[in-house]
C-alpha cells in the first residue's frame, strides 16, 4: 500500500494502549487585549518549538476569550487551492483554550480559503478541516506548509462547490508548546475557535453554518468536534461531520493498558512515538522515556520535534524501526496509561448532536475499517445519526477522495437543514479487507 506521508495517522492506539486577509492588515499587533490575563507562551525546543516566522508567536498576554483573532496576514500565494481565491486566502493567530487541562488560553494558528467570486446572501457556509498526522514539530504547521496533492484535491471540491474552508493548525503546532498528539478536546477547541476566528476576520463573507471534515487524525478531530460544540462553542452552528480514515476510540470506564501488541503497520512505531512525545510532555511532564527505548528508537525519538512525518517515516525504514522493537523495557504503566485515558474517550456521556458520515477503504491497513466499525457501532447505540460507508479496494489515502461521491449529497443536505436519517440499523462489519 501506498501512503501519503504528509497526511498518515498514528491509527491503531490499541497499540499504545497496549505498550502503554481580504486586503489583510497587521490587525493583530501585540495592542489587542480582551481581558488580557493569560500566560505568554513560551518556546521550548524539546516540544518541537522553533523554526517559525515571527508571526506564529505571541509575545504579550493572551486574552482569555477564545476565538480572538490576534493576527492574520495574506496566505503565500504558492499554497493557494484549486478554486480559491489567493488574493483572500488568510494564515491567522487566533486564541483557544488548552485542550488537556481545559482552562488555560493559547494561541493556535490555521488558515482561511474562500471560494472564487461573489460570496452568496449571507455569506460562504463553511468545511471546518481538521487534517491528518504531520508531525509534532511547529515547522509541521500545515499553514506553513503545502498541503498533501491529496488534501489539495478534496478541498479544492469543497472550495468548487461553494463552501469555503476553515484549517486549524491545532494546538501546539506552528504556536509554542507541546503538540498534544490524538487529544481530541484539544483538536475540537483549536477547530472551533479557528471558525470563531474565522468568522470574525470575515464578517458579512462567512455564514455561522459548519461542516467539519477531517481525515485519519483529522477523523477524530472531527468527532470530537461535534462532540464538544455544544457546551464549549454553542455560537458556532456545527451541522454536522465528515470523518474518513476513522480511528476514535470510545471506552468504557477503569479500561487499563494490556499486553504488547505486535501487529500493524510497522511505520505505526512513529505514531506511537508522536503520542508519547507530544502529548506525553503534557500528560505526564518531565518524565523521560529514553530509558524504555531501544537503540535503534532514539534517533527517531529525537527527530519527532524537529522533523515531519515524511523524514520521520524515512528515519523509521533506514533504521529498521517497528512496533516489535522500538522498545527495549515497559514504561510505567501509570505513565503510559495517563497517555491512552488523554488520546481516549469515555463511553459514559458521550454524544453527538449532529449527523455524522464516515467513510473507510476495505484496503486500508494504518486505520483498518473494523477500527471504524468498532466506533460507529458504539456510537450508533449510543444515539447517534451516522451515514457509514465502506469503500472496496481503496486504501487509507484512497477514501478520502473516493468518499466524495456520497459525502458531498450529506453535506447538502445537513447544509440546507434537511434531515438525515443514517444507517444504524443496517449497519454491519466490513469483513476481510
Amino acid at each position: 500500500m501506498k501512503i501519503t506521508k504528509q497526511s498518515r495517522v498514528f491509527a491503531p492506539l490499541s497499540l499504545l494502549g497496549g505498550v502503554l486577509a481580504l486586503t489583510l492588515s497587521a490587525c493583530g499587533s501585540d495592542s489587542v487585549n480582551v481581558a488580557a490575563t493569560g500566560p505568554v507562551p513560551v518556546a521550548n525546543a524539546t516540544y518541537g518549538d522553533g523554526g517559525m516566522p515571527a508571526f506564529y508567536t505571541w509575545q504579550s498576554a493572551v486574552p482569555n476569550q477564545p476565538g480572538v483573532v490576534l493576527r492574520q496576514a495574506p496566505l503565500p500565494a504558492e499554497f493557494a487551492l484549486d478554486h480559491s481565491d489567493p488574493a483572500q486566502n488568510a494564515r491567522l493567530l487566533y486564541t483557544s483554550t488548552e485542550g488537556v487541562d481545559g482552562k488555560t488560553p493559547i494561541t493556535v494558528s490555521g488558515a482561511v480559503y474562500l471560494p472564487r467570486g461573489t460570496p452568496p446572501a449571507g455569506g460562504w457556509p463553511i468545511i471546518a478541516w481538521t487534517h491528518g498526522t504531520v508531525g509534532i514539530a511547529d515547522i509541521c504547521a500545515p499553514s506553513f506548509r503545502q498541503r498533501s496533492d491529496r488534501d489539495k484535491a478534496y478541498l479544492g471540491t469543497m472550495l468548487a462547490q461553494g463552501y469555503a474552508v476553515v484549517a486549524t493548525d491545532y494546538q501546539g503546532l506552528g504556536t509554542p508548546g507541546p503538540h498534544p498528539y490524538l487529544v481530541h478536546r484539544a483538536e475540537a477547541y483549536s477547530a472551533l475557535d479557528a471558525v470563531r476566528a474565522a468568522l470574525a476576520a470575515f464578517p458579512g463573507v462567512l455564514s455561522n453554518k459548519v461542516v467539519a471534515a477531517g481525515q485519519s487524525q483529522g477523523s477524530g478531530a472531527t468527532i470530537a468536534t461535534l462532540q464538544y460544540a455544544p457546551a464549549y462553542a454553542p455560537d458556532v452552528r456545527v451541522v454536522g461531520g465528515v470523518a474518513t480514515g476513522v480511528y476514535f476510540p470510545l471506552v468504557a470506564s477503569g479500561t487499563a493498558p494490556s499486553a504488547p501488541a505486535q501487529t500493524g503497520d510497522a511505520g505505526n512505531s512513529v505514531y506511537l512515538l508522536l503520542a508519547i512525545r507530544g502529548t506525553g510532555a503534557l500528560v505526564v511532564p518531565g518524565f523521560d522515556f529514553r530509558p524504555y527505548l531501544s537503540e535503534r528508537a532514539q534517533p527517531l525519538y529525537d527527530a519527532t520535534v524537529t522533523s515531519c512525518l515524511d523524514q520521520l517515516d524515512t528515519l523509521q525504514q533506514a533504521n529498521g524501526v517497528d512496533q516489535t522493537n522500538y522498545l527495549k523495557a515497559m514504561p510505567p504503566i501509570d505513565k503510559i496509561g495517563a497517555i491512552v485515558a488523554a488520546t481516549s474517550t469515555p463511553v459514559a456521556g458521550f454524544a453527538l448532536k449532529a449527523p455524522l458520515f464516515t467513510g473507510s477503504g476495505l484496503a486500508d491497513t494504518t486505520t483498518p475499517p473494523s477500527d471504524a466499525y468498532a466506533f460507529v457501532s458504539t456510537a450508533c447505540s449510543l444515539g447517534a445519526t451516522i451515514e457509514s460507508h465502506y469503500y472496496p479496494g481503496q486504501t487509507h489515502d484512497g477514501a478520502v477522495n473516493a468518499s466524495l461521491v456520497d459525502s458531498l449529497p450529506f453535506i447538502r443536505n445537513v447544509m440546507n437543514g434537511e434531515a438525515v436519517s443514517g444507517n444504524c440499523s443496517t449497519l454491519a462489519p466490513p469483513g476481510a479487507a
